[in-house]
């Protein structure tokens, strides 16, 4: 039994982010792939990706945008997707337990599925246009 308590505040989604991509920057498959795309902006894409999270779990509209075009030229294939996922969901685990932790993994997956099938959906795209 777990004596985390579940996601419910601002902070609480701090913890879960700021947590989650420091492990995401020391992967050995996937923090390349982040640090090279993000640089020095760490500390405006954490804070974008608090209001994300805190728009999606805790209802408090405070993310605008469209997350998915940022992501659409990465070198990423689904094995990193995996790695994202399983980081993430270690992560979760590790600090929360409760309904919106679990909506939280389940958001993440799906999120990550999305992504991955958009990316082959446009390289392919791509790939057929230069076909042509």
């Amino acid at each position: 039994m777990s004596l985390n308590h579940d996601i419910t505040t601002l902070t609480d989604i701090e913890l879960l982010v700021d947590t989650f991509y420091a492990k995401v920057q020391k992967d050995e498959l996937i923090g390349s792939i982040f640090n090279d795309k993000i640089g020095d902006n760490w500390p405006e894409h954490l804070e974008k990706m608090y209001r994300f999270w805190q728009t999606i779990l805790l209802n408090e509209h405070t993310y605008s945008g469209s997350p998915f075009p940022p992501h659409k030229q990465l070198p990423v294939e689904k094995a990193h997707f995996d790695r994202w996922i399983d980081i993430f969901t270690e992560t979760a685990d590790l600090l929360f337990a409760g309904p919106i932790v679990e909506e939280a993994k389940f958001r993440a997956k799906n999120m990550a599925t999305m992504f991955h099938h958009k990316i082959d959906y446009f390289r392919n795209a791509a790939k057929h246009n230069t076909n042509h």
